[in-house]
């Protein structure tokens, strides 16, 4: 059975090359228009990665992380970033929030199959 990954940005383009690229690499990928609809989809159904943006309307990325952990569901399931913001800063309320990794956009695609593949197999 293909791993599920939860993927979250409120860019429908960004969605879209992430989608292709993670389903290239085998895995089944939902998408979320922010992070009220991603912690909707991740409450229907137990995906094994999730991965959000960080500047969204209606809940951005590190309330969404909160929000998740705070389940018990998802208080082990690995939660990457994938946002423009870089710095120390943000990252340090990331790893605060619960988020396991940061990658940076424009993103590689394939450093972002390599990090799945690190984190979930």
């Amino acid at each position: 059975m293909a791993k599920t990954i939860l993927a979250v940005d409120d860019s429908g383009s960004l969605r879209q090359m992430v989608v292709f690229s993670l389903k290239a690499a085998g895995y089944q990928v939902t998408e979320a228009v922010d992070g009220l609809d991603g912690l909707e989809k991740a409450k229907a159904e137990k995906f094994d990665l999730v991965l959000t943006d960080q500047n969204m309307p209606r809940m951005d990325g590190l309330t969404l992380i909160r929000s998740l952990r705070a389940l018990p569901t998802y208080q082990s399931v690995p939660i990457l970033m994938l946002t423009t913001e870089a710095s120390d800063e943000m990252k340090q309320k990331g790893r605060a929030a619960g988020a396991n990794g940061w990658l940076v956009k424009p993103f590689d695609p394939q450093r972002l199959t390599e990090v799945v593949r690190k984190v979930i197999g």
